[in-house]
């Protein structure tokens, strides 16, 4: 075994294998099987209290492990209730992804639902637990305690916020209590919190028909994603009849006399709020972490967020007690700081890491990524790692970049444009994030960027990846390769790039040149720029300015790099336009929409000037609207 890894792998990889195999392959297998017999309670169900407990029990034959659920349901598919309450998943039986009998029977679990966990004494290392049934309260021992109550939705202090038909979505129960309140196609309901629950509960209210109002205090919808990689989505909410208010706070819920709910909302630079009634109020301004009891017991809770703080095996500052899932403070994988991240995917996996530590291996929790995606309607968006706006405001140094290209080979039919951000180390081209945006391969790109990242790689290796190729799966050059290329390209020198919003904020003299085709140009371009095809850029140097700076630029940057690398060879001074034209577009409307189209020909195979008025009229205007945004 170690001889073939030195034979095969690179010598770092081969010392790691090796030192693998000297921790498992060679070790005594009884290592992994615990004798030891302990008495195990888990404080919650769900993703990570369930994925806790039947780890346990692969590890440990003999221990008693006993699960104490509040609700009437111990493991269901939470992620999946939007999609009920808009019939696009009509078994409700199918979320429900494990009851008390089956982890019984498989198991041999003591599962017992509603029954609520009011306190613990750690001394006596007991939890005093309400039996909802019955009105009964026992003590329950323990060896070992995990706590895993997840988290609870977020009722700002709003006039109103706990009248009937003001809802939030946390549990099987709230999603039966949202289905029935929608009575026909005349409901109206009203969302407040335009968050990843917000958007999904949005889309699938207008797929049962309701009329949907979206209010949002922000600027920008789905906050942990940067701005200009949001405008799309909210285009795609317009365009399927969602209204959309953003910097708009709602500020009060009342009862009318016909039994609706009379909102109160107000827009920011408004000075009188608007008002309307609505049927029904879904809140979801986000979550907090349910740390009650774990406060209440002394163990250690970050005061601010909330989160129970744990060490790498999920350990509070008491031996005895674990915590995970959505209740505790995570150690942000990129930043290496703590933060605030309820996904499903992490809490079943520190629940693993729970059990495993119980049982004596060292397991360890890497840390959260906040890796995401949904889909509204016809769009996708995911991120995984830091934002820019993060790394903004915690001043990391950062490099980004834009790419544009098809989800699989253009010439294959179906395929769509991606537009992909990558955030990188300025001097070591190493990974922090990432945004995707488009109508298909967003999953594919994220997920493997995803992993990129927790492997600590670089820029220069996703110059390398090596993806499937096939033209219906992808092109010869994945999206990824071509973010890597550009990036790799930037930290050579083999170009320099400004982004737009930086170009408009500096004082420099720059001369924008549109090296597109006069079609292209004129369907949209730049305010101010001129338009000097690739093709003739060599013929026409004479006509550029001596001493600005020249910053061309093209749909999507590949004839604005090749124009920068015939300026630059010349004498000239010049940057490329980070992303070409759909980087600046990208801050106004969605790529697929904008870009994607046509132009008809006419009999000189030339666009018809009908056709001319249309593109412009669809196009035209947006760079301006972006540009006064931006300054």
């Amino acid at each position: 075994m170690l001889s073939l890894a030195s034979r095969f792998l690179p010598s770092a990889v081969a010392a790691q294998v090796t030192h693998h195999a000297a921790k498992t392959m060679f070790a005594p297998f009884i290592r992994y099987m615990s004798t030891e017999r302990k008495k195990i309670v888990i404080v919650g169900g769900v993703a990570a209290g369930a994925s806790a407990a039947a780890r346990m029990r692969r590890l440990s034959e003999t221990s008693d492990i006993v699960v104490f659920e509040k609700g009437p349901d111990v493991s269901f598919a939470n992620c999946g209730m939007p999609y009920f309450i808009g019939n696009t998943i009509t078994d409700r039986a199918s979320l429900v992804l494990n009851t008390p009998e089956k982890l019984r029977k498989t198991f041999n679990l003591d599962v017992r639902t509603q029954h609520c966990v009011e306190s613990i004494n750690r001394e006596a290392k007991t939890v005093c637990v309400h039996d909802l049934q019955t009105n009964k309260r026992i003590e329950e021992p323990y060896d070992k305690l995990v706590l895993a109550p997840g988290a609870e939705p977020v009722r700002p202090p709003i006039p109103g916020a706990d009248l009937d038909g003001v809802f939030t979505l946390r549990n099987l129960v709230d999603m039966d209590r949202i289905a029935a309140s929608v009575h026909s196609a005349d409901t109206h309901a009203t969302i407040v919190g335009a968050g990843f629950i917000g958007l999904e509960m949005a889309e699938n209210l207008r797929h049962r028909g309701c009329t949907v109002t979206l209010v949002e205090r922000l600027e920008q919808i789905l906050p942990p994603l940067d701005e200009e990689m949001v405008t799309s989505m909210e285009r795609e909410l317009l365009k399927n009849g969602v209204d959309v208010l953003l910097e708009t706070t709602a500020t009060q819920f009342t009862k009318t006399e016909s039994g609706r709910i009379m909102c109160e909302v107000q827009a920011k630079g408004e000075s009188t709020p608007s008002k309307w009634e609505t049927d029904m109020v879904i809140m979801s301004v986000g979550v907090r972490p349910d740390s009650r009891l774990a406060k209440e017991a002394g163990l250690a809770v970050n005061e601010q967020s909330g989160g129970i703080i744990v060490n790498q095996h999920m350990q509070t500052d008491d031996p005895d007690v674990y915590a995970v899932g959505d209740s505790v403070e995570v150690t942000d994988f990129v930043l290496h700081k703590p933060t605030q991240i309820p996904l499903a995917g992490p809490a079943n996996r520190q629940g693993r890491v729970a059990a495993d530590h119980v049982f004596g291996r060292d397991s360890e929790y890497r840390g959260t990524q906040g890796t995401s995606i949904l889909r509204v309607f016809d769009l996708e968006a995911a991120c995984t790692g830091a934002s820019e706006k993060t790394l903004t405001r915690l001043r990391i140094p950062f490099e980004k970049v834009y790419v544009f290209p098809k989800d699989h080979a253009g010439y294959y039919p179906g395929a769509n444009t991606i537009a992909l951000k990558i955030l990188f180390d300025p001097q070591t081209g190493r990974l922090l994030g990432g945004q995707a945006l488009g109508k298909a391969g967003v999953d594919k790109r994220i997920d493997v960027l995803s992993m990129a990242i927790q492997g600590g790689m670089t820029v220069f290796d996703l110059e390398e990846y090596e993806p499937a190729y096939a033209p219906q799966f992808n092109s010869a050059k994945d999206p990824l390769n071509m973010a890597g290329f550009v990036g790799a390209g930037v930290i050579r020198g083999d170009q320099e790039q400004v982004h737009y919003e930086e170009m408009l904020s500096r004082e420099t003299d720059d001369y924008l040149v549109d090296v597109r085709d006069p079609p292209e140009f004129e369907a949209g371009h730049i305010p101010g720029s001129v338009n000097i095809p690739l093709g003739d850029l060599r013929a026409r140097l004479g006509e550029l300015p001596a001493g600005s700076t020249i910053v061309p630029y093209c749909r999507q940057g590949m004839r604005g790099y090749f124009a920068n690398r015939i300026l630059r060879q010349r004498g000239f001074k010049a940057e490329n336009l980070s992303g070409g034209y759909l980087g600046v577009t990208l801050w106004n409307g969605d790529p697929n929409d904008m870009c994607d189209y046509q132009l008809p020909l006419d009999e000189e195979n030339s666009p018809s000037q009908a056709a001319m008025e249309e593109a412009q009229e669809k196009v035209g205007d947006r760079v301006r609207q972006v540009t006064e945004k931006l300054v």
